[in-house]
């Protein structure tokens, strides 16, 4: 038992361990990919180590060597201190805690009628996103691991911030964004924005996630994007704006 919880110290060695949980049966070249910046031989003396505390199993299936998670030493220790009494409730607060502190995610999904390259022209050109976007620009060289920015001449400062984790044009956009608009924006910190585009007949399904939220996150993160994504709808297939509330919110006074 002392062995297990030896194991189960090390943050690294948990990582791997949730990534069998998710996925059974990995190879060391996939298991790699849950320490991201760990070299091949460090991943394989944590997978010693779990081993050897009989919360990995091997087999060989041909050439690989595939890696699967047994739970029977951890269920060993929760049996040991946990009675038939206490289970649920120390099982419902076990809920009660992964609810409250499990980051929020938000899912949009729109169907446009356009191409793939149009949509994604609309995405990351500054010009074409202030006119959906409250009239806000993004400026960025939209190179995997490049800064953009967020702002517009009319606005007091900047107005949000952030890096482009993953560009695949015209498929998948990824970044991370940190909202300047107001000092209650400020103190949420960074999330994650994932744009992905898919073909869909004559027309493409647009899947927005905005995750890495923490619970109870300030709403106006989150908010405007179904104004923002029926704008851009708009705009894609009748070349016209979509005023609803807040969305010329940046936009500078004609004539």
């Amino acid at each position: 038992m002392e062995e297990v919880f030896r194991a189960l110290a090390d943050p690294s060695r948990r990582a791997l361990l949730d990534a069998l949980r998710d996925r059974d049966g990995q190879a060391l070249s996939e298991l790699e990919e849950a320490l991201p910046g760990m070299t091949r031989f460090g991943v394989m003396k944590h997978l010693r180590v779990l081993a050897g505390a009989g919360l990995v199993t091997t087999r060989r299936a041909g050439r690989r060597k595939l890696h699967y998670l047994n739970a029977v030493p951890i269920r060993l220790i929760h049996d040991r201190w946990i009675s038939r009494y206490s289970e649920p409730w120390a099982a419902a607060l076990s809920d009660l805690k992964h609810r409250l502190e499990e980051p929020m995610e938000k899912v949009y999904e729109i169907y446009i009628k356009t191409t793939p390259e149009r949509l994604w022209q609309a995405i990351t050109d500054p010009e074409i996103r202030a006119r959906y976007n409250f009239g806000a620009r993004q400026t960025s060289d939209w190179t995997p691991g490049s800064r953009y920015e967020m702002g517009a001449p009319n606005a007091p400062g900047a107005l949000g911030e952030g890096e482009n984790l993953e560009v695949d044009p015209p498929r998948r956009l990824v970044q991370t964004m940190r909202a300047l608009w107001s000092e209650e924006v400020k103190s949420e910190g960074f999330s994650r924005i994932t744009w992905q585009i898919e073909p869909f007949g004559d027309s493409c399904r647009l899947t927005l996630t905005h995750d890495q939220l923490r619970e109870g996150a300030n709403e106006e993160l989150y908010g405007g994007w179904p104004m923002i994504l029926s704008g851009l709808k708009t705009w894609l297939e009748t070349g016209e704006l979509l005023t609803t509330p807040g969305s010329l919110r940046y936009v500078a006074p004609q004539g």
